[in-house]
């Protein structure tokens, strides 16, 4: 009789454990668990529902500059996203991120790696256009790294790309020096999930100092290494 109801406890919490699916090892057998993927349509509400906090918000210089929101270009359902620092002039004209000089070099440099711009998600850390293109000052970024944040969230990709100090200074504050940390692979932590991040130069700046692009190629290198390891294929 007592043989009998330990056996029956046993299969109780057995039942028990396949109900809730509790991420346990049970007699080293793990529990198999169901992992949900959002699909294109639950990304592409979660994201008007960002874009639209966005163009709310109020107080904000930038938006009172700027002709309108530059949101997102890409693919959401890419497992490669890049954060560069907010629109130019041509941007903010279209409305979509990297479409003037700069963006004409990021096609050249996803080109080179074989991937075609379409195939990656790209936004900015600011949504509107800085007046006279002037760097976002820290208090802006600082409140749209929030924004930045959940963008990410939503995307969740597998690799993250941050293009630029400012990029970088929405994730990771002002205590690190792209010119030392770019080509690194980092990781940082948004809302429970852990994303590999790496760093390297903004288009924008190798256009200005083109003796630069030499580190970046080494950059994009190390991107389509990752690539390749992690099997991602276009």
């Amino acid at each position: 009789m007592e043989i009998e109801q330990k056996n029956q406890n046993n299969n109780n919490f057995e039942d028990i454990m396949e109900l809730f699916e509790l991420d346990y090892i049970y007699e080293n057998k793990p529990i198999k668990r169901t992992i949900y993927e959002p699909s294109l349509k639950d990304k592409q509400s979660l994201l008007e529902n960002l874009k639209l906090k966005i163009q709310n918000i109020s107080n904000c210089e930038l938006k009172k500059n700027s002709k309108q929101i530059v949101f997102n270009d890409g693919d959401p359902q890419s497992p490669i996203m890049i954060v560069g620092e907010g629109p130019g002039q041509k941007e903010d004209e279209i409305g979509k991120p990297f479409v003037g000089d700069a963006g004409v070099l990021l096609n050249k440099m996803l080109d080179a790696i074989n991937i075609k711009r379409s195939k990656v998600y790209i936004t900015n850390v600011v949504n509107y256009r800085p007046p006279n293109n002037r760097k976002p000052q820290l208090s802006e970024i600082n409140r749209y790294a929030v924004f930045l944040r959940e963008h990410i969230n939503i995307i969740d990709p597998k690799i993250l790309i941050l293009m630029g100090s400012t990029a970088m200074e929405a994730l990771f504050g002002k205590t690190l020096k792209i010119s030392e940390e770019r080509g690194k692979w980092k990781e940082v932590i948004i809302n429970q999930k852990t994303y590999k991040i790496i760093l390297t130069f903004h288009p924008a700046y190798l256009l200005r100092q083109p003796d630069q692009k030499k580190y970046s190629w080494e950059d994009l290198k190390i991107i389509r290494k990752r690539i390749n390891e992690l099997k991602i294929s276009f």
